[in-house]
């Protein structure tokens, strides 16, 4: 670690091991350790060292903690800015770096696990699935931060992607009545309160009941939520990465292991070399066509090359 810049750290969603390896390397050498104590759990300043200066900034101004920072980085100290999740989601951390940039202070990102991805991770899901949405949103109701009229959940909606929403369970009956302009009622919901702290809770519900168990759990704040068919944990279609049929850089397809390389390849370098194979190949079944970039543009079935070289090998273990 170095003197003279500030770490800003992803703390990650509460539990002490879910910070990254060099967040928590930072923290253990941080000779100044400042960070928001509404959000991020006061188990993680365990890691720091004895001597440390720490420092909550929950009631303090951006001015008031750039102040903390520079004093810092001018007393030649080990600087860490703790924040929870991911500095780069919600995490006000632009503002933080420009005031350091306008005083010439350095400064370095280390990503945290968002409590998005906790949460997927505690309910054994994941947001895009084969056959499904391949699509994860992002966002916010709007609140003190306004958000564009052209990123309204209502709009949002239409996509029918998997979307979590930050910032906006106090109003969860008002993110209700805006994602049903798009989501069918029976669209799976959850809830999840406080990941990776100890008191973690899921709110399983539809869009047309989880208003109500909301309401009902008393949860009021420190909750994100989640949307969309992907939590129903449904196997809609099978990974290509990993189906035996399927063929990519670093494995054969399994039918190809089993019967061997398939038909025919025809090669050729030369402008009147092309039209011989191009003739070649539409005369004999089940050949493929291979010529430079430059020639296989007249020619619809060509597969066009620049590497003579590493076509003509693949071209063996293909054919």
């Amino acid at each position: 670690m170095e003197k003279g810049i500030v770490y800003f750290i992803g703390a990650g969603p509460g539990d002490p091991e879910l910070i990254t390896v060099r967040g928590a390397n930072i923290m253990k050498a941080a000779d100044l350790i400042v960070y928001a104590g509404s959000l991020v759990p006061k188990t993680l300043l365990a890691l720091a060292k004895e001597g440390a200066k720490i420092h909550d900034s929950s009631s303090l101004s951006l001015e008031e903690t750039h102040a903390l920072l520079a004093e810092g980085v001018g007393n030649d100290l080990i600087v860490a800015r703790v924040h929870t999740g991911d500095p780069a989601l919600y995490g006000a951390i632009q503002e933080q770096i420009q005031l350091l940039q306008e005083e010439g202070i350095p400064s370095e990102v280390v990503p945290g696990v968002t409590a998005a991805f906790a949460a997927a991770a505690a309910l054994g899901r994941q947001f895009t699935q084969p056959g499904g949405s391949q699509t994860l949103i992002f966002t916010r109701l709007a609140g003190r931060t306004p958000v564009p009229e052209s990123e309204n959940l209502r709009g949002l909606a239409q996509h029918q992607s998997t979307l979590v929403i930050y910032l906006s369970v106090t109003r969860i009956g008002e993110v209700v009545a805006e994602l049903e302009q798009g989501y069918p009622a029976d669209t799976p919901v959850v809830v999840a309160y406080r990941v990776g702290w100890p008191e973690e809770r899921f709110i399983h519900g539809t869009l047309a009941d989880i208003a109500q168990r909301v309401e009902e759990s008393g949860i009021k704040r420190q909750a994100v939520i989640l949307v969309g068919e992907a939590l129903r944990g449904e196997l809609k279609a099978r990974s290509k990465l990993y189906d035996p049929t399927f063929e990519h850089g670093f494995r054969r397809s399994q039918q190809k292991k089993e019967t061997g390389p398939q038909g025919v390849a025809v090669m050729a370098l030369t402008p009147g070399g092309s039209e011989l194979a191009a003739s070649i190949a539409a005369n004999i079944e089940g050949t493929s066509l291979y010529l430079p970039k430059k020639e296989s543009s007249g020619f619809a079935e060509a597969h066009g090359f620049t590497d003579f070289k590493t076509t003509f090998v693949n071209c063996f273990k293909q054919h």
